[in-house]
C-alpha cells in the first residue's frame, strides 16, 4: 500500500502518468480506425476474417482509492447493440471488476501491484434472449506500479580484508530489495556510503564495496564500520531510502618483525640438570597475531651444549643438550640471532626490532653422585671355576672434593663379589651355565663416609665348558621274531646340555653276539641285528650297553644300558605283541655324588646323636659314684610306722656305711634308687640304719637335714605324729629330749626309747 505522504507529494509522476494514458488512448483509437478502413479489410493479397471483439490491453493504476468505482477500460464488439449485454468471469470478475451493459469495466477495490500485478478475465456477449452472440475471449487487466515501497536490507553484512590490500580490492557486495516494479524507476536502487568513505568506495548500482587506499594496517586499526544507503527512483531526492551498517575486519598478515624484549639475558642452572630439560624461556615480541609469528633462531656458539626451540607461544625455549660440569666450566656466554620467515611485506618495525641478544648462563655447583666410567659393564666368566679377577668397575666423584668411592654388590645372595676399594669383581661360588647362562649384577658406588650413591648394571656372561656328559635319547627299540641278520632295529641319538657343538660317537661297551652299533656320522647311530631267530617263548631278556662320547674339550662320555624287547610283528614290522624287557637305568656321576653326600650327612647326624647320649650317660655315672642315696619312688600309702621295715632296702645303706662312702659331706645329697627289700629283712638292720642316720644328723652342723621335703614331709594323713621333718627343729647338739614321743601312743614307743635314751648311757633297750 502506498504511503499517503508519498502520494500527496508525487505531483511530477502523476503528470507523467497522465501523459502516458493519453498516448495509450490515442494509439487505441488509431488502431480501431485502421481496422475499419475498407482497403485493409479487403485486400487482394491477404484475406482474414474481421475480428468481432475490439480492445487492447487494459490498465489501472495501483493504490487508487475505492471510494467510487475507478474506470478501467471498455469492451467492444462489432455485434454489440442496444439489446445486447456483456458478461465477464475470471480473476476478480464481478467482485473487483464489473462491466455494464455498454461494456465499460470499473474497479471497485483498491489494488496493490505488489500483491497481484495482473488479472486474467474472459468476456462474453449475449442478446436479450441470453443467446451467445460472441465467442468467449480472454483479456488481461494490468496493474500499473507506483513508488509506494521503500528499499529494504534483508540481512546484516560483515566482511574481512587483509591489511595492506591493493587499492580497489573488493571487500563485499551489499544489496537491498524493493517491492516495486524493478523494470521501472520505482524499483531501481542506487547505493552510497554515508560513513567510511575515507577508506572505502561503493559502486552506486551494484553495491560493491572496495578499498580506497593501500594503507590499511591492522596494528593501527583492526576494524571499520561503514554505513550504506540504498535509495529507489535511481537515487533522486524523492526516492525511498534504507540504511545498513557493515563491519569490515582487517585481517592480519606477517608484516612485523619478531623482536627480543631486551639485548641481554642471564640464567642460572644447576650442573646436575638432565639433558633435554628446559633451562628458561626468552619471551619475544611480535605485533602480528600468533599465527603470523614465525621466528627462527641461530646460536653462534656452544651448539653442542645448548639449543633453542620454539615454544607453544612461539617464544624461545633454551634447552640443555649436554650435561654440565661446574668443575670444568662454570659459565657460558653466547649470542642468539632471530629471523622470521614468510615476511610478506617489509617490516613496519624493521628499524626498532631487536634481532640479536647476548645470553649468559651461570652453572651452579651441586653435590653430584659418583660417575661410573661406563653406563654398563659386560664380562665373561668360565663356568665351574672360581675366578678372582673377573673385571673391574670404576667410579669417581665429579666434585672438586673428589671423595673416595666404595663399591658394593646390591644383591647379598649374588654369586659375584666385589672388592669394596678397587671395584674388582670375583666369583663367590662356581657358576653353572646350564642353570643360569647370564647374571645381571647391580653395583653400588658410594661416596665415603656417607655420601651420595649411584648404581650400574654389570652383565656376567657365563662361558660354557664341557662339563655335562652326553645322554642317550632314543625311542623304543625292539627286535621282531622274523627279523633277519643285518636288520636295523633302531636309531639312537644323544643330547648334551653344554653349549659346545657336539660330535657324538657311539660304541658298544660290551661285545654282543646279537647286536652291533654303527655310527652314522651325523650324531646318530643305528642298532643292527647280527643274527635272527628270536622268540617270545625265550625267557631271556636282551640289552646292550652303549657308550657315548661328545667329542668336546675335554671329551666326556657316558654309558647307558639299553633294553631291547622281543616282539611279534606283522609284514610292515609293526609289533603286535611284545615281551617286556627289564630296563637298567644308568646312574650319572652327579647322581652318585648326591647319594654319597646324603649318606655321609645321615652318618654324621647319627654319630652326633650317639656321642650326645654317651656324654649324658657318663655324667650320670659320675654323679652316682660320688654319692649313694635313697629316693622316694612312690609313697601313696600311710605305711606301717616304725614297724614297717619292708619299704626300703637298708642293705644298700648298710653296705655304703661299711665302705665309708656315707661320710660327712657338705650340702644335701642326691637320692639313690632304693629296691624293695625282701620279706626276710630283719628288724635289727632297720634299727642300726636309724641310729647311724640320727647320729649323722645330730653332728652335721652345716649340711641340710637328710630327711628333707624332697623325701617326705609327713608320715601319712592318719598318723598322729604329723611331720617328721627336722627343718623346723631347733636342736643344736646331740642332747635332745625326745621324751614327748611317749605321749604319742604305743606306735612310737620304740622310737621314744631309741631317741630318749642315749646308747652310751647303758640303755635297757632290747637291742
Amino acid at each position: 500500500m502506498m504511503k499517503q505522504s508519498a502520494w500527496r507529494t508525487m505531483t511530477g509522476p502523476e503528470l507523467g502518468m497522465s501523459l502516458f494514458t493519453l498516448a495509450l488512448t490515442l494509439s487505441l483509437t488509431m488502431a480501431e480506425n485502421m481496422d475499419q478502413r475498407p482497403s485493409l479489410r479487403a485486400s487482394s493479397v491477404l484475406h482474414r476474417q474481421k475480428r468481432d471483439w475490439v480492445w487492447n490491453s487494459l490498465y489501472i493504476e495501483e493504490e487508487k482509492p475505492a471510494d467510487s468505482p475507478n474506470y478501467v477500460g471498455k469492451l467492444k464488439s462489432t455485434k454489440s447493440g442496444g439489446d445486447t449485454h456483456y458478461v465477464i468471469d475470471g480473476e476478480g470478475a464481478n467482485t473487483i471488476f464489473k462491466v455494464d451493459q455498454k461494456g465499460d469495466i470499473y474497479a471497485y477495490e483498491r489494488l496493490d501491484r505488489e500483491v497481484k500485478s495482473n488479472y486474467r478475465l474472459r468476456a462474453q456477449l449475449f442478446d436479450s434472449s441470453d443467446n451467445l452472440l460472441e465467442k468467449v475471449e480472454e483479456f488481461v487487466i494490468q496493474v500499473n506500479d507506483i513508488n509506494d515501497n521503500d528499499p529494504v536490507f534483508t540481512k546484516t553484512f560483515n566482511a574481512s580484508i587483509k591489511e595492506r590490500s591493493k587499492r580497489g580490492t573488493k571487500v563485499i557486495e551489499v544489496t537491498a530489495t524493493d517491492a516495486d516494479d524493478p523494470t521501472t524507476a520505482n524499483g531501481e536502487l542506487a547505493y552510497k556510503l554515508l560513513e567510511g568513505g575515507n577508506f572505502f568506495n561503493i559502486d552506486s548500482t551494484k553495491g560493491v564495496i572496495t578499498t580506497k587506499y593501500e594503507n590499511l594496517d591492522r596494528e593501527t586499526q583492526g576494524s571499520y564500520v561503514v554505513v550504506v544507503q540504498a535509495q529507489d527512483l535511481r537515487g533522486i531526492k524523492q526516492g525511498g531510502t534504507a540504511t545498513t551498517s557493515v563491519t569490515i575486519t582487517v585481517s592480519d598478515i606477517n608484516d612485523n618483525m619478531v623482536s627480543f624484549t631486551k639485548g641481554s639475558y642471564e640464567f642460572t642452572v644447576k650442573e646436575d640438570m638432565k639433558p633435554g630439560q628446559r633451562i628458561d624461556t626468552v619471551v619475544l615480541e611480535d605485533r602480528d597475531e600468533i599465527q603470523n609469528k614465525d621466528p627462527k633462531f641461530n646460536l653462534e656458539a656452544f651448539r653442542d651444549v645448548f639449543a633453542i626451540e620454539s615454544s607453544q607461544t612461539k617464544d624461545a625455549n633454551l634447552i640443555l643438550k649436554k650435561g654440565l660440569d661446574y668443575e670444568t666450566k662454570s659459565s657460558y656466554t653466547f649470542s642468539v640471532d632471530v629471523t622470521e620467515n614468510n615476511l610478506q611485506h617489509p617490516a613496519d618495525n624493521k628499524a626498532q626490532a631487536v634481532t640479536k641478544a647476548q645470553v649468559t648462563i651461570h652453572v651452579l655447583d651441586v653435590d653430584e653422585k659418583p660417575e661410573f666410567s661406563k653406563s654398563s659393564y659386560n664380562f665373561n666368566v668360565m663356568e665351574e671355576m672360581m675366578v678372582n679377577n673377573i673385571g673391574m668397575v670404576s667410579a669417581r666423584d665429579p666434585d672438586k672434593s673428589n671423595k673416595s668411592i666404595r663399591y658394593f654388590i646390591v644383591d647379598k645372595d649374588s654369586p659375584i663379589g666385589i672388592n669394596t676399594i678397587t671395584g674388582q669383581l670375583f666369583t663367590v661360588r662356581k657358576l653353572d651355565r646350564e642353570l643360569v647362562p647370564n647374571h645381571i649384577v647391580q653395583v653400588k658406588a658410594k661416596e665415603e663416609p656417607d655420601g651420595l650413591e649411584s648404581f650400574v648394571n654389570v652383565k656376567i656372561m657365563v662361558t660354557d665348558v664341557n662339563d655335562n656328559e652326553p645322554e642317550l635319547f632314543t625311542e623304543e627299540i625292539y627286535v621282531c621274531e622274523n627279523d633277519m641278520a643285518g636288520t636295523i632295529i633302531g636309531i639312537v641319538k644323544a643330547t648334551d646340555k653344554d653349549d659346545q657343538l657336539p660330535t657324538f660317537s657311539f660304541t658298544l661297551v660290551n661285545p654282543s653276539v646279537n647286536f652291533s652299533v654303527i655310527n652314522n656320522d651325523d650324531n646318530t647311530a643305528r642298532v643292527v641285528l647280527k643274527q635272527g631267530g628270536f622268540s617270545l617263548e625265550d625267557p631271556r631278556d636282551y640289552s646292550i650297553e652303549i657308550g657315548i662320547s661328545d667329542g668336546g674339550t675335554p671329551p666326556l662320555s657316558s654309558t647307558t644300558h639299553l633294553p631291547i624287547n622281543v616282539c611279534r610283528c606283522d609284514n610292515k614290522r609293526s609289533h603286535t605283541q611284545c615281551k617286556a624287557a627289564k630296563r637298567q637305568v644308568g646312574v650319572s656321576v652327579h647322581a652318585l655324588i648326591a647319594i654319597l653326600l646324603c649318606i655321609l650327612t645321615i652318618l654324621v647326624i647319627v654319630i652326633l646323636i650317639v656321642m650326645r647320649k654317651r656324654y649324658q650317660k657318663d655324667t650320670l655315672v659320675t654323679l652316682g659314684k660320688s654319692e649313694i642315696h635313697e629316693q622316694l619312688v612312690t609313697y601313696d600309702e600311710e605305711g606301717g610306722g616304725e614297724m614297717d621295715t619292708n619299704g626300703y632296702d637298708v642293705s644298700i645303706l648298710t653296705s655304703a656305711r661299711n665302705d665309708g662312702s656315707m661320710s660327712m659331706r657338705q650340702g644335701p645329697s642326691l637320692y639313690a634308687v632304693v629296691k624293695k627289700p625282701p620279706q626276710s629283712a630283719c628288724k635289727g638292720d632297720m634299727a642300726m640304719m636309724i641310729d647311724v642316720k640320727k647320729d649323722e644328723a645330730d653332728h652335721d652342723r652345716d649340711g641340710i637335714p637328710y630327711d628333707t621335703l624332697h623325701i617326705y614331709g609327713y608320715e601319712g594323713p592318719e598318723s598322729l605324729a604329723g611331720s617328721l621333718s627336722s627343718l623346723d627343729s631347733s636342736s643344736t647338739g646331740s642332747n635332745l629330749d625326745y621324751d614327748f614321743l611317749n605321749d604319742w601312743g604305743p606306735r612310737f614307743r620304740t622310737l621314744a626309747e631309741l631317741y630318749g635314751v642315749d646308747g652310751s648311757d647303758g640303755s635297757d633297750s632290747p637291742y
